[in-house]
């Protein structure tokens, strides 16, 4: 029975994951009136920081998510996130021991970058500045798009004409023949063969298609993934600097209780153990929300930052909805087979490619990996039904530039993996294999770094169930949807409905599934408040 109070407020945001709060920040910024509802005892969603280990208390993990990218300095400045505690340590470059005792080193020093490539092919140390410029160049094209509202392409409407025209006018300096087919190309080559007409080391062409694959369900020979890879690459929106990665201090989710912070100070009321069970409407648009226990909010303009199929699927009748976009939720992909391993180390990994301590290896992005093969079978072992006998792992140890998250002498690591079957979303009960996973994952690292295994003091193995059941990522998806070419720009979530509005109207949605989806950005909860002051929905508000 629904409760007889009703509060009323200008805004309801239903999810408290950074997006959601982002989207309060600007709501409450512009004098709505507005509440967050997040289902979970906290807020942050993936962007999370916790600390696992009860014997181990003050070592604190970066839970899902684990290095930041693609928050435009715009969001920050705004939000005023500085203020909340903000603040991001440079990730270093690439690297990756090889089991037979070389390494390809991404370091500050181009010199030293050209060294290490030419261990395993001249001709690759070469190509690699001319490719780095080249997929920056396109990233300096498409990037910018993130910051874009897709227009809605094919309608006939006055303004979507228009917005059609101003994209395809703003591009017009930019786009040259070349520059079209080369863009053609990413969209629809598969990492492998875009990385085969540039490099001939299958170990140079593994090490740089994990962009093209991480936390994507594909291999690298699957079309579109190249596309993946440039988009990995685009970094910082807005102060053109191309993949500029971060440790957030304090872990990932010290940029969420910074969003929070920044919505609350703007008088946004914030709301956890709130799971919203029903979004109310009336005549096609949007009057409320219930949450669990029965009570009633209203408001004329509802923003969902949660998964499509649990906003249209769960919490709305599907009757209210067009058949064809049911349709397309229903249709959404969003399979990972993601696993992720955080570990407390006793000790820095020692490699046998490069003792000693080195910031640009040991606090970049260490890839567990052999060559381009070896990607591609474990995600094709994965796909059969089997678990990665050999895991591939995009590595990362914050406390290199971080040390509030252990104490001192202590590491954390993040290891983000890749495969299991994407039906171990939907299937308990494969605890021991994950476990068995996880240790073949260690025998690898240890096979470049013999003193890792013996220095692992705690470990939490988080599979795609877990994510799913826990943090409402529906298949353990942290995209909220597959990064493929059918499933980006104005096709994400759905054609017609990429401009962050949906068919119930004054219903929004900013999760990760909309058109910016992937990276903690706070673009998505940007660009909805930006389409509700286009469309005047505040009613008054400034």
């Amino acid at each position: 029975m629904v409760n007889s109070q009703v509060n009323a407020y200008d805004a309801i945001v239903v999810g408290g994951g950074h997006n959601g709060l982002v989207a309060a920040g600007y709501l409450a910024k512009h004098g709505a009136r507005t509440v967050v509802l997040e289902a979970r005892h906290k807020v942050g969603g993936a962007a999370d920081t916790m600390a696992p280990w009860e014997e181990a208390p003050d070592i604190r993990v970066t839970t899902l998510s684990y290095v930041m990218s693609l928050m435009p300095p715009t969001i920050q400045r705004d939000l005023q996130l500085e203020r909340f505690g903000y603040r991001i340590h440079p990730q270093g470059m690439g690297y990756l021991p090889h089991p037979d005792g070389g390494s390809i080193l991404q370091a500050e020093d181009p010199k030293v970058t050209h060294e290490t490539i030419a261990r395993f092919s001249k001709r690759d140390a070469d190509a690699y500045p001319a490719f780095e410029a080249w997929i920056g160049r396109i990233a300096d094209i498409l990037g910018p798009l993130l910051m874009r509202t897709p227009p809605r392409l094919g309608s006939r409407k006055a303004r979507d004409i228009k917005d059609v025209a101003q994209l395809g006018w703003g591009l017009r300096k930019e786009l040259d023949e070349r520059t079209v087919a080369d863009i053609t190309r990413l969209f629809t080559m598969s990492a492998t063969d875009l990385l085969d007409r540039w490099f001939e080391s299958p170990v140079m062409k593994g090490f740089m298609a994990v962009n093209g694959i991480i936390g994507t369900w594909a291999g690298p020979d699957a079309p579109g993934t190249a596309y993946v890879l440039m988009h990995h690459s685009v970094g910082d929106i807005g102060d053109g600097q191309i993949a500029s990665w971060g440790y957030p201090e304090g872990g990932m989710g010290a940029v969420s209780r910074a969003c929070e912070q920044a919505a609350r100070s703007f008088g946004a009321e914030i709301r956890v153990n709130s799971p919203v069970q029903r979004i109310l409407t009336g005549n096609g648009r949007a009057r409320g929300v219930v949450v669990a226990g029965g009570e009633e909010l209203r408001a004329p303009v509802i923003v969902t930052a949660v998964h499509p199929k649990i906003t249209f699927l769960e919490q709305l009748d599907r009757s209210e909805l067009p058949d064809t976009f049911v349709s397309d939720i229903e249709h959404w992909r969003t399979r990972s087979g993601t696993v992720k391993i955080n570990l407390a180390l006793a000790e820095l990994p020692e490699f046998t490619a490069d003792p000693g301590f080195n910031p640009d290896i040991h606090g970049g992005a260490i890839q567990v990996l052999d060559d381009l093969d070896y990607l591609e079978r474990g995600f094709q072992e994965a796909r059969f039904g089997k678990p990665a006998t050999l895991p591939f792992s995009d590595t990362a140890i914050p406390t290199v530039s971080d040390p509030t998250l252990a104490p001192e002498g202590i590491h954390v690591m993040s290891m983000f993996t890749q495969w299991v079957p994407a039906e171990w979303a939907d299937e308990p009960g494969h605890e021991e294999e994950l476990e068995q996973y996880a240790d073949r994952l260690i025998d690898r690292m240890n096979a470049v770094a013999p003193n890792f295994k013996g220095s692992i003091l705690h470990r939490q193995i988080i599979g795609p169930k877990q994510m799913q059941d826990e943090w409402g990522l529906i298949g353990g998806n942290i995209f909220h949807g597959e990064l493929s070419v059918d499933q980006l720009f104005h096709m994400r979530p759905a054609p017609g409905y990429a401009d962050y509005r949906t068919p119930i109207r004054g219903l929004y949605q900013a999760s990760s599934a909309t058109h910016a989806g992937g990276g903690v950005t706070g673009i998505p909860g940007h660009h909805a408040v930006r389409e509700i002051m286009r469309d005047k929905a505040l009613r008054g508000r400034r």
